[in-house]
């Protein structure tokens, strides 16, 4: 239904000469689309407000309501083209009035978890970068057309939103940043099995894939009252965010979920110090695809225990922290984490052993992150009693994966099948903890279920290693020059 407006919408933004990326487009479309979903959710109000005999006092002043400046009607509800803006009236009025009355909503907000808050914290986040007030004019009439009234639109908007959020990611190494294979981050749910009731967290959410994506399994519990369902809404799934661009699309990503005001927190996760997270912090359930590389400040490295410069690192020892005891975790990291001889990871994986269960390692194969060569593992962990053995599965789909050919749900299904069981199979096997070396508490290791023999390898194969070996050394560097 909606489908062929996303790409109007789209068509439009790509002769917009502020707009040059897929990011631009997610960007640009996103701060649209929320002021929109912020009508429908008022008028929505003013009806059931009407229907209880009260009055509803609106969010936004009269003149900046979407039905005022962007699609003022006619009686009979056909577009007013006399009293919408359009060319420099338009953009003037976006630039200089509605973008700091709405950025100005932070200061009034009573509280971070407020949809007052979030439209304070969005519009002083991002700037219009639709120059053009006659392009700008035609974007905001193919938005018109979209409706977040029913479940069903709802549900075809979010489908179109992770589409435009997935392109992103596809489209280089910046907005990888921000996708999550989908696929993936179902299983990781399955797995862990978060339920109602429990606080599920992201300390590094992204477009928050993960905190969607447990929503949507948790409400499809049978059995859910209503008040399983506002407790859904409110209090169960937690996020921080430090990129701006992330943070937008992250509230923007749970609104068309289905989550009004979600709990998304604009901050630097690694900047609030460990030793300050009390009792009351903890979560249930964490979910994540932390950051990797070494990009973070000195002082922010003071307030970890174990001093690293690689970021994912800083978030593990964060999430352990975060834990309650008996909480359990999923958290993808690259597989170089097993092995690494450093202090740091030592140091790291003695800590995960003794003070979790790591009762899950899934070994991801190269190719399952678009736009990022790195290797990845997915720890599978539950806080409170130390690692006796560790369950691991190697994940080959057998095809190499691509933009093309990217993972699937069918992929990982015998993966959470075994996985219940820690079954033994041709791609799954045990390691006794007993047997690990402790002085480097090293965590690779390879199927003892299948016999080592030379393998005969395509040049796609040695291509996308040649690809891998280069992100690698990429990375590398970028770690060298943070430290100089």
């Amino acid at each position: 239904m909606f489908e062929q407006t996303f790409r109007n919408i789209d068509d439009a933004l790509r002769k917009e000469a502020g707009c040059t990326t897929e990011l631009d487009y997610t960007e640009q479309t996103s701060w649209l689309l929320f002021l929109k979903y912020l009508d429908d959710l008022e008028q929505e109000r003013v009806t059931v407000a009407a229907l209880e005999g009260k009055k509803y006092s609106f969010i936004l002043d009269k003149q900046y309501r979407w039905d005022s400046w962007a699609a003022p009607k006619k009686r009979d509800g056909k577009p007013d083209h006399n009293k919408a803006l359009t060319g420099d009236d338009l953009r003037d009025f976006v630039d200089r009035k509605l973008f700091p009355y709405l950025h100005a909503f932070k200061q009034k907000a009573s509280g971070p978890n407020t949809i007052e808050y979030k439209i304070g914290e969005i519009f002083g986040e991002i700037k219009n970068k639709i120059q053009s007030g006659y392009n700008l004019r035609e974007i905001i009439d193919h938005i018109d057309e979209l409706h977040f009234r029913s479940q069903a639109e709802k549900h075809e908007l979010s489908h179109l939103y992770e589409a435009k959020i997935k392109n992103m990611g596809n489209a280089g190494r910046n907005g990888g940043e921000y996708y999550t294979p989908r696929p993936l981050i179902r299983a990781i749910v399955q797995v862990v099995k978060p339920k109602v009731g429990e606080r599920v967290y992201d300390g590094a959410c992204g477009s928050a894939g993960f905190l969607c994506e447990a929503f949507d399994y948790m409400k499809g519990f049978s059995g859910l009252t209503t008040s399983n369902f506002k407790a859904l809404q409110t209090r169960t799934f937690y996020g921080k965010e430090k990129k701006s661009l992330a943070y937008v699309i992250a509230i923007m990503n749970m609104i068309l979920h289905g989550i009004e005001a979600p709990n998304i927190v604009h901050t630097n996760t690694l900047a609030e110090p460990l030793a300050n997270v009390q009792e009351k912090d903890r979560m249930h359930v964490i979910l994540a695809n932390p950051p990797f590389g070494g990009k973070e400040r000195k002082e922010v490295q003071q307030n970890f225990p174990i001093r690293t410069g690689e970021t994912a690192f800083l978030f593990l020892q964060h999430f352990i922290k975060m834990l309650k005891a008996g909480g359990r975790a999923g958290v993808v990291i690259k597989n170089t984490f097993l092995s690494n001889t450093d202090n740091a990871s030592v140091s790291l994986r003695k800590l995960l052993l003794e003070s979790c269960n790591l009762h899950t390692v899934l070994d991801c194969p190269g190719g399952t992150f678009q736009g990022a060569g790195v290797k990845t593992v997915v720890l599978f962990f539950e806080k409170g009693a130390p690692t006796r053995k560790v369950w691991y599965y190697q994940l080959d789909p057998g095809r190499n994966l691509g933009k093309t050919n990217p993972l699937n749900d069918d992929d990982l299904a015998e993966f959470i099948k075994l996985q219940k069981t820690f079954a033994v199979s041709p791609k799954s096997w045990s390691v006794d903890i007993s047997s690990i070396d402790t002085t480097t508490f090293e965590l690779s290791s390879k199927n003892q279920n299948v016999n080592e023999e030379i393998l005969h390898r395509t040049p796609q194969d040695i291509m996308e290693e040649i690809v891998l070996l280069d992100d690698e050394i990429s990375e590398v560097l970028e770690n060298i020059k943070a430290l100089l």
